[in-house]
């Protein structure tokens, strides 16, 4: 399968990256700000949502390793992050957008057990790639749409 590349532009483009990140990991001291360049960047573990588990008996599925950023990034707000622990594992669950002054707003990096990146953007342009190698893992995540936040439910 090809690598993944996509960019976002609007907030229908946002949520098909958001779809395609979901349940990615990766470390808190992946993620860093650069305030001259106005970017947010992070290298990240993505599960491979669009591909298909292999195997029969034992089933099989796919993680690769991907860098997303982005652009015209005024500031960064964190809340339930330890950023003092650069090797704390983190779940992106979700990418949200709430609108602000048009085109621009707040994108929200949304993880497992509350903690949330606000992104106060001019507009939205981001982009993901992947890189490197695919490895197989022989765990799906699975939610409980019953438990998630009522922002994800719908």
């Amino acid at each position: 399968m090809d690598r993944l590349k996509l960019v976002a532009f609007d907030e229908d483009d946002l949520a098909v990256v958001s779809a395609h990140v979901q349940d990615a990991v990766l470390k808190v001291g992946d993620m860093t700000f650069l305030p001259r360049e106005r970017r947010f960047a992070a290298v990240i573990n993505r599960f491979v949502w669009e591909k298909p588990a292999e195997g029969t008996l034992k089933k099989s599925w796919e993680r690769r390793r991907a860098g997303f950023h982005f652009d015209n990034v005024r500031g960064v707000r964190s809340s339930g992050i330890d950023r003092s622990n650069p090797d704390a594992v983190l779940d992106l669950l979700a990418i949200a957008f709430d609108p602000a002054e048009a085109p621009g707003g707040t994108v929200t990096l949304i993880f497992a057990g509350g903690g949330a990146i606000a992104l106060d953007v001019e507009c939205i342009e981001a982009a993901i790639s992947d890189f490197g190698p695919a490895w197989a893992t022989a765990c799906c995540p699975k939610h409980d749409i019953d438990a998630a936040p009522e922002t994800m439910k719908a």
